[in-house]
């Protein structure tokens, strides 16, 4: 079956996903959201929905959650079409110069495509040591969808970017106690992020590893670490483990749909233009020439701005790149 077709449809149902089918209402674009989870939001409700974001503009600090909650009534401003549950797998340029999205369930058709989705498919990077598969979610997690699970808990995280700096701070004031160690003595999290772990109550251990986790056979117990200078081993009593060593990801079905890829990223235009006619990118699924490739949620808002604006003069060349600002139209 293939649903009406839209002016736009967006692949990828996350924050800058759904930012760009609000910026698309703005330009008077028809929008279908096609995203693969059955919910709206990406990373940020599926791997840790009560965490801090810090670096969205206007926020101090918000909750994953709640800046989703945000996106999503922005978005519905202008009244897109959600398609959850459904994995895009075929594109296909038809005689006309419109677009075919080959879902799980069925087809989709529009002027003009946007690719929205983020590092794709992703599962957590694990470690090889005794004990840990034994207790994957029975104290051993890559993530937690709850952190007051935690509350009166003692935990230990494992990692030295981002996201391990954010989960102990997130459990400082939660856990009973937490210690963090990282295996360099540098760490790969924003400076103002380490200087306020340094600064808070966890208990930092620099060139330590996990050796192993152990348990009752119900729930983890202790944790054995050791200084991978000297090889001196200390055994740690704790109530969970979390391991925040990062993401292997896969782009799937959309590696073969024609794209130029620079290594695992959709390489774009400034303008976000993928080397299709009418097929763009934005977010964290691309590279854009002769640019860095920062992933942050601020940058990917703008990209998205920038892809819409970018659609619009595709399907009008008569239409302005540049509409104006939002602040003269009475939404």
């Amino acid at each position: 079956m293939t649903e009406e077709h839209r002016d736009l449809l967006i692949i990828g149902g996350g924050p800058v996903g759904l930012f760009a089918a609000f910026y698309a209402g703005l330009r008077d674009l028809s929008v279908r959201v096609i995203e693969a989870l059955d919910q709206l939001g990406g990373q940020l409700v599926t791997l840790y929905p009560e965490k801090y974001i810090y670096d969205v503009a206007g926020f101090p600090r918000i909750r994953a959650r709640e800046l989703v909650e945000r996106l999503i009534e922005q978005a519905q401003t202008f009244q897109p079409e959600f398609v959850l549950g459904e994995r895009a797998e075929e594109l296909r340029r038809l005689n006309d110069g419109t677009y075919e999205v080959r879902t799980s369930r069925r087809t989709h058709r529009g002027r003009a495509v946007l690719i929205t989705t983020g590092v794709g498919a992703f599962r957590p990077n694990t470690l090889d040591r005794p004990g840990v598969r034994e207790y994957e979610g029975k104290g051993v997690f890559y993530f937690l969808k709850d952190p007051g699970g935690l509350k009166d808990q003692r935990v230990l995280v494992v990692g030295g970017g981002d996201s391990a700096v954010d989960w102990a701070l997130t459990l400082e004031p939660v856990a009973r106690e937490v210690t963090l160690i990282h295996r360099r003595e540098g760490f790969r999290a924003h400076e103002a992020s380490v200087r306020a772990l340094f600064a808070s109550g966890v208990t930092v251990k620099t060139h330590y590893e996990l050796k192993e986790v152990r348990g009752d056979g119900q729930r983890v117990t202790e944790a054995v670490i050791f200084q991978n200078q000297t090889g001196e081993e200390e055994t740690l009593a704790v109530d969970a483990v979390i391991l925040a060593l990062g993401f292997k990801t896969d782009p799937g079905a959309i590696k073969r749909w024609g794209l130029v890829f620079e290594g695992r990223y959709i390489r774009v235009t400034p303008r976000m233009e993928t080397n299709l006619p009418g097929v763009f990118a934005a977010g964290d699924a691309v590279h854009v020439e002769g640019m860095g490739n920062l992933k942050l949620l601020a940058v990917g808002f703008g990209q998205a701005a920038i892809a819409i604006n970018s659609v619009k003069t595709y399907l009008d060349p008569q239409a302005r790149f540049m509409p104006g600002h939002s602040s003269s139209r009475n939404l």
